[in-house]
């Protein structure tokens, strides 16, 4: 494991992203905002914001129900191809 200063990292960033990326443990102090640890971004590695996550889906209020749908679907075909059977 390599801890390194921001400063260092501005200064070295392929060269760190390198290292981190050939499996190295780089960690980044800084006196304002705490430590960090660089690691490369996988395929397996979901980005996804936590808004996205965490808030309720707006298509859902405009969710309907199975028996709504399959009405809905009645009253489609019924008008696409005449209105020969009454509508249940």
């Amino acid at each position: 494991m390599i801890i390194i200063s921001t400063r260092d990292f501005r200064a070295n960033q392929s060269k760190f992203m390198d290292m981190a990326n050939n499996g190295e443990d780089i960690i980044l102090k800084s006196r304002k905002n705490g430590s960090f640890k660089l690691v490369p971004v996988s395929e397996s590695d979901m980005l996804i914001s936590k808004e996205y996550i965490l808030e309720p889906d707006a298509d859902l209020d405009r969710a309907i129900t199975m028996d709504e749908l399959l009405q809905g679907v009645k009253a489609d075909i019924h008008e696409l191809f005449g209105d020969k059977r009454k509508q249940e």
